[in-house]
């Protein structure tokens, strides 16, 4: 086992940024004596967001989350889906009491250019939030040029 080597940024092959040990650092202090490996990278929601004709739509991938815990703001053009859980276990034999805390606090923020405020639908469905966030209608401000 002592040959074993962590994966880590600096040994997945890829060009260095000059970051490279910075980031390393910072993953191996927050990694380390942890039973499982975390990734300060993997550490966020995936959101996919598909440009349709008349709406967008935005799925985020939530597992385990529930909707009292998603919070979506949309302001000036931007639509924030924001989550936060904490998790609270206590087990009590005989003389001894575990206590453990875990909050967790997680956001995306995606810029829609024209997008509405108003009529926006959100559901989340087996751990996929889906958002559906109508456009505005473009006027055609532009203006035919006769030549001469």
């Amino acid at each position: 086992m002592a040959g074993l080597v962590p994966f880590n940024r600096k040994n997945s092959g890829a060009l260095s940024t000059g970051f490279d040990d910075f980031q390393n650092m910072l993953e191996d202090f927050f990694t380390d004596g942890l039973p499982i490996r975390r990734s300060l990278a993997a550490d966020t929601f995936k959101v996919d967001v598909e440009d349709r004709e008349k709406e967008y739509v935005v799925e985020a991938e939530l597992p385990g989350i529930d909707k009292q815990d998603v919070s979506l703001r949309m302001e000036d053009r931007r639509l924030t889906v924001s989550v936060k859980k904490s998790d609270e276990v206590e087990e009590k034999k005989k003389n001894y009491i575990h206590k453990e805390r875990r909050y967790c606090s997680m956001s995306r923020t995606i810029f829609l250019a024209d997008a509405k405020s108003e009529g926006i639908k959100a559901t989340l469905h087996d751990g996929v939030l889906s958002v559906t966030i109508p456009k505005k209608e473009m006027e055609d401000s532009g203006q035919m040029i006769d030549i001469e």
